[in-house]
């Protein structure tokens, strides 16, 4: 009986054997996809049969964390293995020019090129580098290509796809081959070909799928979008809508167009899964589906001249608001590895994970020694994976002093346990939750619980010391 080839390995430590070759990696990164947009994590609305199919075969965290509740720093924070504050990328790239109470805080606008990537390491360890689709993390001259990627498919600049998501569309690093094509099918049959490729090769590979989907421009997938209208047409009431501080959320998921997004991503993750079975790679290749912050559900309470709808497309229930908070449906994400030979079917983890920690993670995976000095801000979970029951106690920090079109503004916020506090600058104040009772951080107890604010408030201070984060600066009076 043939054994899965990561069974060959015990922690980081590679078993020698004449047959033993390093697993492949497939990496799932979608596009402002909400923790609560799959069906594994307790969707009705949307059907992602593919992905809750991966979850059963894996390990799901139900405590998977983005390094930001932005796409850029949280990319950044996966290649590097380092906190946003680290790579000085505290912000989506270029970034909003708006302004409260405080001056714009200036980061970086491109991942600088003395970063060490995922990509270069592996690819210094024999391994064949692929990308496609949503780089975000600056313009010519810091490409993939340009971070330890052998292969761009479509990753440029722009954080939403130019043009939209059916061709002509203009990016370049992807040339459309007819009228009509849907970018997401496109970026999947390349990536099926490039696997189909390294299938016949010596060398172990990585593929770094980063959907455009599901951010805006909200476009429907004609191929799914009957369904959700159909299913949307049999929901009670009109769509509901949640009041909060400065922003307003949407309530339920309705949104048949967002759904079909959705339904796109779920296809392309069972397309290329399929694939991996057909061509006998699926005991030996690691898979990883994450999303880089919460779905888009909160728009700010108060516009201004801007035509936006009252609420965003998407809805985070039970977790509250979404991209560009702090609270927990702009952090919290979908959560899914399956590392044949070290995790069983079926495994649910509840100890908090955080993006950095993939790095560390397929580096073990992989065999290939740590490099805590690039890695800084992420630990390794091979350990979870192996017994996902375990409960890891860490404390998690969160730096966003920049203001976003959701109408959040500067902050910052910490996990510590189940604790949780949010920093809110513009008001002066923070709110503290319990996570355990509260997944929804409904009930602030930061005055019946002072000494645990005051802690938790003095944590993270000494960490913005320690990582040297940049503070915003008030404006004068």
């Amino acid at each position: 009986m043939k054994l899965p080839l990561l069974a060959l390995f015990l922690g980081a430590v590679l078993i020698p054997t004449a047959q033993a070759k390093s697993p492949n990696f497939v990496f799932f990164l979608v596009d402002d996809l909400g923790w609560a947009d799959v069906s594994c994590n307790g969707s009705s609305f949307y059907r992602t049969p593919h992905i809750d199919k991966l979850a059963k075969s894996g390990v799901r965290f139900t405590d998977g964390y983005a390094a930001a509740s932005i796409c850029s720093p949280t990319r950044a924070s996966i290649l590097t293995g380092r906190h946003p504050v680290r790579v000085n990328i505290t912000d989506w790239i270029p970034g909003n020019r708006d302004t409260g109470k405080f001056q714009k805080v200036e980061d970086r606008d491109n991942l600088a090129l003395e970063e060490v990537t995922i990509a270069e390491v592996l690819k210094e360890n024999g391994y064949k580098t692929y990308f496609a689709g949503k780089w975000h993390l600056g313009d010519e001259g810091h490409y993939p290509e340009d971070q330890g990627f052998d292969i761009n498919i479509g990753g440029h600049d722009r954080g939403s796809p130019p043009g939209g998501y059916y061709s002509p569309w203009n990016n370049p690093r992807l040339k459309s081959k007819f009228d009509g094509e849907y970018l997401t099918e496109r970026l999947t049959e390349e990536t099926n070909q490039f696997i189909e490729a390294q299938s016949k090769a010596e060398e172990p590979f990585l593929v770094y799928l980063s959907y455009y989907n599901v951010h805006t421009p909200i476009q429907p997938y004609q191929k799914r979008i009957d369904e959700y209208t159909e299913a949307a047409a049999k929901l009670d009431g009109e769509t509901q809508v949640i009041k909060m501080r400065d922003g307003i959320s949407r309530g339920r998921q309705d949104n048949p167009e967002l759904a079909s997004m959705v339904g796109a991503v779920d296809d392309s993750v069972g397309s290329i899964l399929k694939n991996l079975t057909e061509l006998k790679l699926e005991d030996d290749t690691v898979v990883i589906f994450f999303s880089d912050n919460g779905g888009l559900c909160t728009r700010p309470a108060k516009p201004g001249k801007r035509k936006t709808p009252a609420y965003g497309p998407g809805c985070n229930l039970p977790l509250r608001s979404g991209k560009g908070w702090l609270y927990e449906g702009g952090i919290r994400e979908a959560t899914i590895v399956r590392a044949p030979g070290v995790t069983q079917a079926g495994g649910t983890c509840h100890s908090p994970v955080v993006s950095t920690d993939f790095f560390p993670t397929i580096l073990e995976l992989a065999g290939i020694e740590s490099r805590p000095e690039l890695h800084a801000d992420g630990v390794s979970l091979v350990d979870l994976l192996k017994s996902p029951e375990t409960v890891k106690e860490r404390s998690l920090y969160w730096h966003y002093p920049h203001y976003h079109g959701s109408g959040w503004s500067p902050g910052g916020a910490i996990r510590k346990g189940n604790w949780k506090l949010i920093e809110f600058w513009e008001h002066g104040d923070a709110q503290l939750f319990d996570l355990a009772t509260d997944i929804g951080e409904q009930k602030d107890l930061s005055k019946s619980h002072p000494d645990k604010k005051a802690e938790l408030a003095a944590d993270l201070e000494n960490w913005r010391q320690e990582i040297g984060a940049v503070m915003p600066t008030p404006k004068a009076p």
